[in-house]
Order: C-alpha cells, then sequence, then structure tokens
C-alpha cells in the first residue's frame, strides 16, 4: 500500500469542491449585452450592493458566509432547477474572490442547471461601472 504524505492530504482540505466549468463563465461583456430574462444574483457584500449593482439583481448574500448561502437558498427556493441564474460578485479579483464560487457550487448541489458566473477580473468598480455597463445605485435595507 502506498502512503499519501500528510501534507498533500492537507491541501486536499482546502481544496474548493469543485472549480466553475468553463460554460459556467461569462465575461462582463457579454454578460452585459445578454442580460434579460435571467435572474441575476449578488452574492458579494451589502455594502458592495448598496453603493452599485447590476440593474435588476438580488441581493443573495455574501457566498463566502453560512448565513449568505442560506440567503441565496431562500433567494432561488420558488425557482425551477433549469432556470437561467447569473452570479455575481466584484469585491476583489476573481482569483481571490470568496463569494462566487461557494454560491455556485451550492446552487449545483441543489439541483440548478442553469447557472454562470461573471468573471470579474479586477473588481466591479474597474470591470463593470467603469466600463460604463449599466449599474443601479439604489441601496437595499
Amino acid at each position: 500500500m502506498r502512503k499519501i504524505p500528510i501534507v498533500l492530504l492537507a491541501l486536499a482540505a482546502f481544496a474548493p469542491a469543485q472549480s466553475p466549468r468553463e460554460s459556467e463563465l461569462v465575461t462582463p461583456a457579454d454578460f452585459a449585452g445578454h442580460m434579460k430574462g435571467a435572474l441575476i444574483l449578488h452574492v458579494g457584500f451589502n455594502v458592495l450592493y448598496r453603493a452599485s449593482h447590476i440593474p435588476g439583481s438580488v441581493y443573495a448574500g455574501p457566498g463566502s458566509k453560512p448565513e449568505g448561502i442560506e440567503t441565496l437558498k431562500k433567494a432561488v427556493a420558488a425557482e425551477p432547477h433549469d432556470r437561467d441564474i447569473v452570479l455575481y460578485c466584484g469585491c476583489c479579483p476573481w482569483e481571490k474572490c470568496p463569494n462566487v464560487k461557494p454560491a455556485l457550487a451550492a446552487l449545483r448541489e441543489m439541483g440548478f442547471t442553469h447557472v454562470r458566473a461573471v468573471v470579474i477580473p479586477e473588481n466591479f468598480k474597474t470591470d463593470w461601472s467603469d466600463k460604463n455597463y449599466p449599474v443601479e445605485k439604489r441601496g437595499v435595507e
């Protein structure tokens, strides 16, 4: 029997459950031109959503926190599992975002089959607002 180094086992424990598939990712430019019909969910921090968000998007809690995942689950509870759902955050660079990947994984686990995530390379301001894509600045409570 081959022994697996403990270091590798420890690293595996911190690996994400499942990385997003290429088909689940969309660029800001592509999404900005085709937003209609999708349920758009902001899975970042409330302060960012209140400052500026994609018009028509629903605040669904930060995906990095258990209470955020519960808010997300409530937001989609009545939706059919084949509903077109698009997640976004924009709190920081995509590679470091703590919110989108857990939210995407939670929706997958719930059986949703048409979920995508907007890849925001740097942050919402730089990659969405500064590019003059539509924004809404009305806050939520």
